[in-house]
Order: C-alpha cells, then structure tokens, then sequence
C-alpha cells in the first residue's frame, strides 16, 4: 500500500484521545486528521445519547464522517465498575454531574465504593472503535479492556478521567496513570482496541485500493 492511502477522520476533540490513537496507528498508511483540521473550528459534535458504549461510538464516527465527506474513526470508552452494576460505563465522563471535571468523577467514584471491600472493587476500563465510510457506513468495530480494581486512592500523575484509580491486574496493581508511555500501549485499553481493530481496517484499506484500482483501469 502506498503511504497515506486514505484521509481518516478522528472523531474526538479530545488532543490527548487524538495523540494516543495518532501514536497507536501511526505505521499505516493513513493521514490522520482531527475533525477541525478536515471541516475547521464550525464542528459541533453530536449528542451522545447512546445506551452503549457501542452506540455512541456509532454515533460520533457516523456524524464525523458525514460532516467531513471522509471516512472517519471514533471511540467511546468508560470505566465499569462490577460493585456498580458495571456503571458508569457510558457515563463515564458525566458520573459526578453533565460538566463534571475528572477530579469530580473520580471523587464521586470513591464516595460510591466507600464502603465496598478492596477484594470486591473489580473493574474494567474498555474501549470501542468504530470506523464509518460516507459511502459504505460501518466499517469496522473493535474493542479493547484493561482489566483491574478501583484502589482506595488516586495514584500516579498520567493519563486522564479515571485512570490515577485502576490498578491493573497485568501491571503490578498500578494504576493507569503510573505506566510508561511504552506500557500503556502495552496494557491500555485503547491500545488494545486499537491493535484488534488493525487487521480490520488494513483489510478496508485494501479493497478501497483495489476499488480505485479496477476504477482507474
């Protein structure tokens, strides 16, 4: 494939989601562009009004691609905590109130486990990508998990949201936040979305290529 086959969307405003998928799919043949830079600073992003993870990721990748003219890549990811019936999950961002800050969702979250034994804090941070195409609508979705427990504390200065609180079983009980750049694109969520979603969206890239292939004669 040739470098930079394909303009792909990210559907986020988040600089720092932007980075990190930026960083997680850098080697394929793909000219990542934020939303702003593909339409300027006129995006207005959609309601996420989805019950799902899965659904608001549909929701943005389909409205950031529709918006662009260009095939476009989303991600929605929440933190699930078993204590809470897997909640916040979807309202991951919004858990302390609609404009809380991540210092408020995470203080909210240790009030509502306040009482829950450290053996029964089980949680899971999980991520789903979803890639939208203007002219064949989804097109491929993948997701990843980062397994752990909610600690009694913030630990670590990384990351973003919830991440100073998930001590990962795969990572010595630290948290998110206390991982090297290279570890968590060893053991992030996002990183492992973004490694399943890798042989999807190289195989997309190759029929949209045989596409202009057969077009062009």
């Amino acid at each position: 494939m040739a470098r930079e086959l394909l303009s792909i969307v990210l559907a986020t405003s988040n600089p720092r989601k932007q980075s990190e998928l930026r960083g997680l799919l850098a080697d394929l043949p793909v000219n990542w562009l934020g939303v702003e830079e593909a339409i300027g600073h006129g995006y207005v992003p959609p309601d996420e009004l989805g019950a799902t993870l899965e659904e608001n990721a549909c929701i943005k990748a389909r409205a950031a691609s529709v918006a662009t003219g260009l095939v476009a890549l989303a991600d929605d990811s929440g933190l699930e905590v078993e204590a809470l019936g897997w909640r916040p999950g979807v309202r991951s961002a919004s858990f302390a109130h609609d404009r809380a800050t991540d210092a408020e969702n995470n203080a909210a979250l240790l009030s509502a486990l306040h009482e829950v034994p450290a053996a029964e804090r089980g949680a899971r941070f999980r991520t789903v990508l979803v890639v939208h195409s203007p002219w064949h609508g989804e097109v491929a979705r993948a997701e990843g998990s980062a397994v752990g427990r909610i600690a009694g504390s913030s630990a670590g200065a990384g990351g973003f949201g919830y991440d100073p609180l998930l001590q990962l079983d795969q990572a010595d009980g630290r948290s998110l936040a206390e991982l090297s750049a290279q570890e968590r694109e060893e053991y992030g969520h996002r990183a492992r979305a973004a490694r399943a979603l890798r042989p999807l969206l190289i195989s997309r890239l190759n029929a949209w290529l045989d596409e202009v292939e057969r077009f062009a004669g």
